[in-house]
């Protein structure tokens, strides 16, 4: 016996008790069709006689509400009774069942849900955060809670309304103002959206001059939702643009079956229909894929009507977009691709849906994952997690001082270098804005035990796992101090003073630049106040940042007379530039716009000592005499390391800290629950490895190689991960793409400089000029320098223009093998490549490495490889000599075609390749 309260405060004890005879009437009313259909006609009184358990439930008033039968044999005449269990064992896995443990269901039935309970129509659930989703929730809808939430469960309700069926007609078959007049009185909050649909029935069904359909759910007759699709028009364009065909054959489907969303909205209650709504809209449409575009908040007048979004994310697959080459339209005429291909739409982040993937289930995860900063270790980080097709996180959370970092570009902002990870079309194309919870603020706390970060603005954030991205930051340089009414020089100071922390007021015309959003702040500050003045312009710092300032301050019209550059000492064996050539070009440049340079130089006095704010002054001592200048604006791009806050935070939640954030092998912090990567963390010193960091790789590489090893606590598809070995725990992972970095430097010239990870120990070593690639000179803007290493693969990659860079062509050229360079160096040598500007385009194909490595293994740097890892006693990585003479041989023979090949010619020439190398 038990007793229950329904939500109205009523209480009704439930009893359960064997059946009896005299229950057969009663029990024999429950039988509906559907127990008929599932157990056949059934004599209740037959049953009950010869059930070996018949199990009753009823109220007090002794009323039945279920009733369940067992028999030791089947039902019917499957078998023999005497028979079942060899029969059981051949057909199932059922080598545990015997006579002794086994009881068969011949018969159950149950009052209707929730009909002895008609003041009721909730049904609720709360599970823990990090459980598992299990069946029965799939029937439920998750209640979204905020990123603040510290409650560490999840609510998921079902409404008794949900337990209805659903019908789906076709527009055609639907009084277009009986759907006006529901749709305003039934989405009140989002009939704006819909003003589509308040025009006359002709209307409605058209868009641009292409064909709506429209299809409308019915639940008893109520209308629950409405869907409006039109036919894809840019289907060449999404297919060029991204990879749609990791999930279905292109071929296999005709132009006319691909559909894109325009409207979208279902009551939240039908939520668990949504997969089923979109199979029939399918069939009844007689299409075979739905589209759904995604744009950023720039573009969201583009964007779909579509409520609640959760809905359809929830059934589609997330689309990465494909590289694109950058042709150079004007010098290709009229051999250009089809202007419908290389036309500049506004990007989007793109969701699919097919008929074979409409009944593909998706694993649901919970668990709080929080990523600290918006570096691009974090972006990287997040868009493997966004794009994984058969996984749906629900509680990813960013933290970011300034928000998501999406809104602005480097070529529009200007004053900072780039390392070409992420652009904002980049960022519009991942699905992170729909997928990621921000909170605006910094990390000024960890609360291990309770697991949550605190925020500068006061939330706390909890956490499951806790990702730790911060980087590295330019902070406010300490003034020294000293007195520069006596002469001094940077020799008589005492060298723990430049490691201070300052304390004081900021002033309000000192700028300290980060991020994109520091950068846009600095620009309106000096459109506004400094660019019609006389004032000077301070920049300082030694980084390559301070160069591409420069040359944003004279774009901006500011005379270089008024650009003072104050470099401090730089560290040893460090330099901006490691190729001598580009360095002298920079220098002169600066002193062609007579832009001032000082060097070796450390800020002594900021307004001789008193009120800094605002800046009118700056002193510094230098190796001879000290150095005074006025100063309007003062931008500091100098003593780089983590943040005040962020050091707080991990210190006080007694995380190890040896001047950077100390972490294992496989990113893990000393918190089971806290994970750390890029410029922020350092290896444990047990490793012996303190030439190597995170800061030597490339940040977008390391952040997809810290969600792989994530992904292993949430993907059921994936082997668990084993222990190391105790041997390979001395250790460290050493990673292979790429360092990237470029901008725009004084006199105009774009520089991009892209290099293999380097120990931060090693002195630039000497380079073989026979195994140096060299065109142009950087007096003319035309230089383009490639290194190609002992293997003769590309090493190194510089190149100066004075015309714009296609960066991501030239990028694919790194770690490429001479010879799938069409014997590069031969060539060089023998005076045939005279401009590697103008190079061949074959390589710049997304699938050119897919058609080389269907015929043989090649080399290859794709992102895809497993991290090399080095041991204590190594000093460089052992690289394999990697293709076969075959695949060279093709590969040349493919590359000394001057015209661009077509997707379908890459096609084409994989299959013959492959004959050919299976013959050989």
């Amino acid at each position: 016996m038990r007793t229950v309260t329904s939500a109205s405060g009523q209480k009704e004890t439930i009893l359960v008790r064997r059946s009896e005879s005299a229950d057969a009437r009663e029990i024999g009313s429950l039988i509906g069709p559907s127990a008929q259909a599932v157990f056949g006609r059934v004599s209740v009184i037959h049953l009950l006689e010869k059930a070996n358990l018949a199990v009753t439930l009823t109220n007090e008033k002794d009323d039945i509400l279920a009733h369940a039968s067992f028999l030791d044999h089947p039902i019917g005449d499957l078998v023999d009774q005497a028979q079942w269990e060899p029969f059981l064992q051949k057909h199932f896995s059922a080598e545990k069942c015997t006579p002794l443990n086994t009881l068969f269901l011949h018969l159950f039935v149950a009052e209707t849900n929730f009909s002895k309970a008609s003041d009721l129509n909730f049904c609720i659930i709360t599970v823990p955060s990090g459980a598992p989703v299990f069946p029965l929730l799939q029937n439920f809808v998750r209640v979204p809670s905020g990123p603040t939430n510290l409650l560490s469960r999840e609510l998921y309700i079902c409404h008794r309304a949900g337990l209805r069926c659903l019908i789906l007609y076709d527009y055609k078959d639907i009084n277009v103002s009986i759907l006006i007049v529901v749709i305003h009185e039934t989405y009140k909050t989002t009939f704006k959206s819909f003003r589509l649909l308040d025009l006359s029935s002709t209307q409605v069904r058209r868009l641009n001059a292409v064909p709506l359909q429209a299809f409308v759910s019915e639940a008893d007759g109520e209308v629950v939702g409405i869907l409006i699709i039109r036919d894809e028009q840019d289907i060449e364009y999404i297919r060029a643009h991204y990879n749609i065909e990791d999930f279905i054959y292109f071929s296999h489907h005709r132009y006319e079956e691909h559909a894109q969303i325009r409207h979208f909205v279902l009551k939240p209650f039908f939520q668990h229909f949504t997969r089923h709504l979109f199979k029939e809209v399918l069939r009844l449409a007689h299409q075979s894929c739905l589209y759904h575009r995604l744009y950023p908040r720039c573009h969201s007048q583009e964007n779909s009507c579509v409520h609640h979004l959760d809905f359809v994310l929830n059934c589609a697959v997330p689309v990465r977009p494909r590289r694109q080459i950058i042709y150079p339209l004007e010098e290709l005429g009229m051999n250009a691709p089809s202007r419908q291909l290389t036309e500049d739409q506004a990007p989007f982040a793109l969701s699919l849906m097919s008929r074979k993937l409409t009944m593909e289930p998706k694993v649901t995860i919970n668990a709080r994952i929080v990523v600290v900063g918006a570096s691009d270790t974090a972006l990287s980080f997040l868009e493997v997690l966004c794009f994984c097709p058969h996984l749906r996180f629900n509680k990813l959370t960013l933290i970011s001082t300034h928000g998501f970092p999406g809104d602005y570009s480097h070529e529009d902002v200007g004053f900072l270098s780039t390392s070409h990870a992420y652009s904002s079309r980049d960022l519009a194309q991942i699905p992170v804005h729909s997928c990621v919870s921000v909170v605006t603020g910094k990390m000024v706390g960890i609360n291990r035990k309770s697991k949550y970060v605190r925020v500068s603005g006061g939330e706390k954030v909890p956490y499951d796992h806790l990702v730790l991205c911060t980087g590295l930051q330019y902070r406010m340089p300490c003034p020294t101090g000293v007195d520069l009414s006596q002469p001094i020089t940077n020799s008589q100071l005492q060298l723990q003073s430049a490691h201070r922390r300052y304390s004081g007021p900021v002033p309000s015309n000192l700028f300290t630049l980060n991020d994109l959003h520091d950068c846009m702040a600095a620009r309106r500050w000096l459109h506004a106040n400094f660019v019609e003045l006389e004032d000077n312009a301070i920049v300082y710092g030694n980084s390559i940042d301070v160069y591409t300032t420069v040359e944003t301050l004279l774009s901006l019209g500011i005379i270089g007379s008024r650009i003072h550059l104050v470099l401090p000492p730089p560290e040893p064996g460090m330099s901006c530039f490691t190729d001598s050539a580009i360095d002298k070009a920079v220098t002169r440049a600066m002193e062609s716009a007579e832009v001032q340079i000082h060097h070796n130089c450390v800020l002594a006095q900021m307004n001789h000592g008193e009120q800094p704010d605002p800046l009118t002054s700056v002193s510094f001592t230098t190796d001879a005499e000290p150095l005074h200048l006025h100063c309007g604006v003062f931008i500091n791009l100098s003593n780089k390391g983590v943040d005040y806050d962020a050091f707080k935070s991990i210190n006080k939640s007694f995380l190890v800290f040896d001047s950077r954030l100390v972490i294992n092998s496989t990113f893990s912090t000393s918190s089971p629950f806290i994970y750390s990567a890029g410029p922020l963390t350092k290896f444990s010193r047990r490793y012996y490895t303190e030439e190597w960091s995170h800061a030597n790789f490339n940040s977008k590489e390391l952040g997809q190689e810290l969600a792989a090893m994530l992904l292993h606590l949430f993907d059921p598809t994936l082997e668990p991960v084993d222990e190391p070995p105790p041997e390979m725990d001395c250790l460290v992972p050493l990673y292979k793409q790429a360092k990237i970095q470029g901008g725009k430097l004084p006199g105009g010239y774009n520089y991009l400089h892209v290099t293999k990870p380097t120990a931060s120990t090693l002195t630039d070593h000497a380079v073989k000029h026979d195994r140096m690639v060299v065109t142009g000179h950087v007096e003319t803007g035309d230089y383009f320098c490639l290194h190609l290493d002992c293997y003769e693969q590309v090493e190194t990659l510089t190149c100066w223009s004075l015309k714009p860079l296609p960066v991501s062509n030239y990028l694919c050229l790194y770690g490429k093998h001479e010879q799938l360079l069409g014997q590069l160096l031969r060539r060089y040598h023998e005076g045939l490549v005279r401009d590697l500007y103008r190079w061949d385009r074959q390589l710049l194909f997304d699938q050119y490495l897919m058609c080389l490595q269907g015929s043989a293994e090649i080399p290859s740097s794709s992102p895809n490889l497993r991290p090399h890892r080095l041991s204590t006693q190594q000093a460089e990585p052992r690289q394999e000599n990697l293709t076969l003479v075959w695949c060279i041989l093709c590969a040349y023979k493919m590359m000394r075609f001057s015209f661009i090949v077509t997707e379908q010619t890459h096609k084409k020439i994989h299959m013959v390749s492959s004959q050919k190398y299976n013959k050989a």
